[in-house]
C-alpha cells in the first residue's frame, strides 16, 4: 500500500510541475507576444481606416516601439515583471520539493 501511495504522490508532484511550467511559459510568453498583438491591432485598425497593410504596419510598429521604450524608461517597472516571473519559478521550485517530504514520510 505504501507504493501506491508514493506512486500517487508522485503523479501528483508531476502534476504541479506540469502546471507551473505552464504558467511560466504562459507568464513570459505574454510578454513577448503583447507587443506584437497590439502591433497586428494597430494595422487592422489603420486598414479601417483605409490605409494599406504595410503603411499601417511603417506607422504601427515604430509607435509600439514607443510605448515598449517608455515602459523600459519607468523605474522598476520592468524588474517588477521579471522578478514576479522568477518568484512565479521560485514558488513553483519550492511546492514541487515539498511533496518529497511528503513522499519520505510515507514510506518511512
Amino acid at each position: 500500500m505504501k507504493k501506491v501511495n508514493v506512486a500517487l504522490i508522485r503523479l501528483l508532484q508531476f502534476v504541479v510541475f506540469v502546471v507551473f511550467i505552464f504558467s511560466v511559459i504562459v507568464y513570459f510568453g505574454a510578454m513577448v507576444l503583447l507587443p506584437l498583438d497590439a502591433i497586428a491591432l494597430l494595422i487592422k485598425l489603420m486598414g479601417v481606416f483605409g490605409l494599406h497593410g504595410f503603411i499601417g504596419a511603417l506607422i504601427a510598429i515604430p509607435a509600439v516601439g514607443y510605448l515598449c521604450f517608455i515602459v523600459y524608461k519607468t523605474p522598476g517597472l520592468c524588474k517588477m515583471i521579471v522578478d514576479t516571473g522568477v518568484d512565479l519559478v521560485k514558488i513553483g521550485k519550492l511546492k514541487v520539493e515539498a511533496f518529497n517530504e511528503v513522499a519520505d514520510a510515507i514510506k518511512a
